[in-house]
Parts: C-alpha cells; sequence; structure tokens
C-alpha cells in the first residue's frame, strides 16, 4: 500500500509539474481547464456560465473546478493534471506496476499539454466516488459509465445531476445549445472505423463494448482517445497499443490537420484499430478477466 501511494505520488508530482511548466512557459493560462473554472467562477457569482459560445461543458464540471478558484491558473492546471494522474497511477497499481505503461501513450502527452480530462475520466473506472468525473465531458465520460458503473457510484452521479440542476435548472438547454458549436469526428463513422464494429463478436467483454461505445462518440483530437487505455492488461497490450499511438503524434508533427475527418481517420488508424486488434485477438482466459 505505501509502495502504491508513493508511485502514485512520484506520478502526479512529475506530471502535474511539467503540466505547470508547459501551461507556463506557453502562456496558456490553464489549457482546456479554463473553461470548467469559467463556469465555476460564473456559478459562485450567480452569472450565466454559458455567456460564450466557446463553453462547451456540463455544469458538472464546475463543481470539480471548485477546489482550484482561488489559485493561479497554471497552477490550477498542473494540480488538477497532476491529481488526476496520481489517482489514475493508484487504480492501476492493484494488480501490479506494469499498468503504468499507459502513460506513455501519445494521448496521455497530447492531454497534458492542453490540461483534458481524460485522466480523471479514466480514473473513474477505478474509484467510485470519481465516477461522477464522466458527467464532466459526457463525449468520452459515458462509454467509461456505461462500462465500469457501480451502485455506489451511480447514486453520485445522480447527486451531482440534482445539485447542478439546483444550481442552474435550465442549463441542459442551454448547454445542449452550446453543443452545437462543438467541431468533432465519430470514429465509426470514419473511413476505415467501420471495421470496429467488429468489436461485437465480443459483445459479452466489457473492454469490447467500451471500444464500441467509444468508437460512437464525437471526438475532437486524439487526447480523446486516452480512455481506450482501459483495455488492454497484460504488458505486451499495452506496449504494442502504446507504440502505435505514436504514429498519430509523428504524423502530427509533420502535418498539420485541416479537417476533422482527417484526425479522425489517422486516430482510428493508430489508436483504435491496435485497440480492436487487443479485443479480437486476446486469448479466451485473459478475455474472461477483463
Amino acid at each position: 500500500m505505501r509502495k502504491r501511494i508513493a508511485v502514485s505520488a512520484l506520478v502526479g508530482v512529475a506530471t502535474g509539474g511539467f503540466c505547470w511548466l508547459v501551461m507556463s512557459h506557453l502562456h496558456q493560462d490553464a489549457g482546456d481547464f479554463r473553461w470548467a473554472l469559467h463556469l465555476a467562477h460564473r456559478l459562485l457569482a450567480r452569472q450565466n456560465p454559458y455567456d460564450t459560445p466557446f463553453e462547451q461543458y456540463p455544469l458538472a464540471a464546475a463543481f470539480f473546478a471548485l477546489p482550484f478558484l482561488r489559485l493561479p491558473p497554471e497552477i490550477a492546471a498542473g494540480l488538477f493534471y497532476g491529481l488526476s494522474s496520481a489517482l489514475l497511477a493508484y487504480g492501476l497499481t492493484r494488480d501490479g506496476y506494469r499498468r503504468l505503461l499507459i502513460f506513455l501513450a501519445y494521448p496521455y502527452w497530447a492531454g497534458i499539454l492542453t490540461v483534458q480530462w481524460s485522466p480523471t475520466v479514466a480514473a473513474g473506472a477505478f474509484f467510485p466516488l470519481l465516477l461522477p468525473a464522466t458527467l464532466a465531458k459526457p463525449q468520452i465520460g459515458l462509454p467509461v459509465l456505461l462500462t465500469h458503473a457501480s451502485r455506489r457510484g451511480l447514486l453520485l452521479c445522480l447527486l451531482l445531476l440534482l445539485l447542478s440542476l439546483a444550481a442552474m435548472p435550465t442549463w441542459p438547454r442551454v448547454w445542449l445549445v452550446q453543443a452545437g458549436h462543438y467541431q468533432y469526428f465519430i470514429p465509426l463513422l470514419v473511413m476505415p472505423g467501420l471495421l470496429l464494429a467488429l468489436a461485437l463478436r465480443r459483445y459479452r467483454n466489457r473492454d469490447a463494448i467500451l471500444l464500441l461505445l467509444a468508437a460512437c462518440m464525437p471526438q475532437r483530437w486524439f487526447f480523446d482517445a486516452f480512455i481506450l487505455w482501459l483495455i488492454p492488461k497484460s504488458r505486451r497490450e499495452i506496449v504494442w497499443t502504446v507504440f502505435f499511438s505514436w504514429g498519430a503524434g509523428i504524423w502530427r508533427w509533420y502535418r498539420f490537420p485541416h479537417t476533422f475527418h482527417e484526425v479522425g481517420r489517422i486516430a482510428v488508424i493508430f489508436l483504435y484499430l491496435p485497440m480492436l486488434a487487443v479485443v479480437l485477438f486476446r486469448n479466451r482466459e485473459a478475455a474472461a478477466k477483463a
């Protein structure tokens, strides 16, 4: 237990510190976490949280940002990403330390550069207390919620929804209007994304359902796919999926995408199809444990 805590804390301090340095050096304030902070600020001031078309997060995100409001935005970003990573690391080490290799995946590092919710949402798969974080970014949260739900976690999700409705009863309607500004791709609908439907061959397997649900969700960039690293369990599965994930990073380095369709195609090839291979070719014993 002490070793797990120490390792998880080390992961959190290292990633949180790096995130803070990136935000400070690039003058990015709190990255995308700024929108959760914006929601929280407006909520406390009893003002309209959706006063800009760039605010596209559900009101639930505001409650997670409340503890960070008094901090400089760069420090808030580093603490948020570091704590999320530490909690995820603690969950991953329940059965050993090999799954910490998922932190080498390109989507994780794409997320740290913009302070994304992916590690927080992924951590919700291990801790019922964190499952409500799936409501803060539902396009990646719903696949985790629907495949890792527990009674306690669902009750906490319901409580968070009720709190958000008490704070602003009209927020779902306003948020849906704001969501019209969201630019995205859906992996299943981007060629060769139709191949992902083959995951139905393992419909009794939770990892296959997670992959298929994620493929049906609107996504914006490679960092949204980090939740897929809940799928690989063995060292070999993790190493190979991490290896292929950097194909997206290399492509991004040499070519700036002109359309979200282009981003989606690269995400499917380098992020989704390797996970499909894991699901389809995993041996029966490993599939039963997944």
